[in-house]
């Protein structure tokens, strides 16, 4: 498995990734002029030649390692004992999660089919651990099904510009976290004097509700972001300033928002959620009911952003209102106006906040 099959499917799926680089080409950061359909990113011969590059410093930083630094002095400690082993010893960083995911199933999670035992504790691990890596592999052709929308897409798109999806990969995260200091729980229990049942009690809460609730922070973030990048694009960043009208009111003043800023912020989509349609029997089938479903569930709550339209008009609003001034005329008794200074030298009319 390590020495053959494994790195031959490293290589294979290597080549699969280059070859769908090459047909669908790289993806690129927005700016303005550039769209799905011309892509000015990267291409695929540059990448490969830094690729290539950085495995040759891997390996030379290996052979170095090997021929200067003793790793394991066999002389010294003998041969590996798998019945002898110190206390406190756990997994390596990169299978931590298989082992923290052990340690997270019940005792006793065995069963006896025709004599024979099937140790559950720990084939049901490695099946979800497996399921999460095919779930992580197949989710944009399951976010691409959910949307119906099949189109090649080559401009990366902000986080806060997807929320639902941003929220699984949080979810995602939070799942891998807590399966990951899960194979330290005895570590933790002992440093932080804790019992070892009540530590893998909380991690196993943990790895339910967990990513339910990064999930939901991570969206209402996420749409909090937006509504804040379509204040700003409407109405500017706010500076503070707080100045009095000559008719008495007060308003904040709002630094303008450049062309390309205002592009930025309001330059993306926002998918409405898709609604079930009857095929040509006028049925609706089952399939479609489930794509709406889990259609609200991503875009139900979304912010839309603004138009150019709503730009320009509330541009042309804002040049049509009254200039805020620092100071005030009152008339006098006798009609001839007088200039307020109290206001200016008291600073009551430019409020800095």
């Amino acid at each position: 498995m390590h020495v053959l099959i494994l790195p031959a499917l490293i290589a294979l799926f290597g080549l699969v990734i280059a070859f769908q680089t090459f047909r669908h080409k790289p993806t690129q950061f927005p700016l303005p002029g550039r769209s799905e359909n011309n892509v000015v990113g990267k291409s695929l011969a540059p990448a490969t030649v830094k690729r290539f590059g950085l495995m040759l410093m891997v390996s030379g930083i290996l052979f170095l390692i090997a021929a200067t630094v003793t790793i394991n002095p066999i002389w010294t400690y003998g041969p590996a004992d798998p019945g002898n082993a110190s206390a406190g010893g756990g997994a390596l960083w990169f299978v931590a999660f298989l082992d923290g995911a052990q340690r997270l199933v019940p005792p006793g999670w065995e069963i006896v089919l025709s004599g024979y035992t099937l140790t559950l504790a720990i084939l049901v691990p490695v099946a979800v651990c497996g399921l999460f890596f095919v779930a992580a592999i197949l989710y944009p052709f399951i976010e691409s099904w959910i949307s119906a929308d099949k189109r090649d897409h080559h401009l990366l798109v902000r986080p806060r510009n997807a929320p639902a999806r941003t929220g699984i990969g949080i979810a995602a995260i939070v799942f891998y976290a807590v399966l990951w200091i899960a194979a330290g729980s005895d570590v933790i229990a002992l440093h932080f004097s804790l019992s070892n049942e009540d530590v893998i009690l909380a991690l196993q809460v943990s790895l339910f509700l967990g990513p339910i609730v990064g999930f939901s922070i991570a969206r209402r973030i996420c749409l909090g972001l937006q509504r804040k990048d379509k204040e700003i694009a409407l109405h500017g960043f706010e500076t503070g300033r707080i100045v009095r009208l000559p008719s008495g009111e007060y308003q904040e003043i709002h630094a303008p928002v450049d062309e390309f800023q205002r592009w930025e912020l309001v330059n993306y989509e926002s998918p409405s959620p898709l609604h079930p349609r009857p095929d040509e029997s006028g049925r609706i089938r089952i399939r479609e009911r489930v794509r709406a479903f889990f259609s609200r569930r991503f875009f139900e709550d979304r912010v839309v952003p603004p138009s150019p339209d709503e730009v320009r008009e509330l541009r042309g609003h804002s040049s049509a209102e009254p200039q805020a001034t620092e100071s005030s005329e009152n008339p006098r008794t006798d009609g001839s106006p007088v200039r307020d200074d109290t206001a200016r030298r008291s600073g009551g009319a430019d409020l800095t906040l």
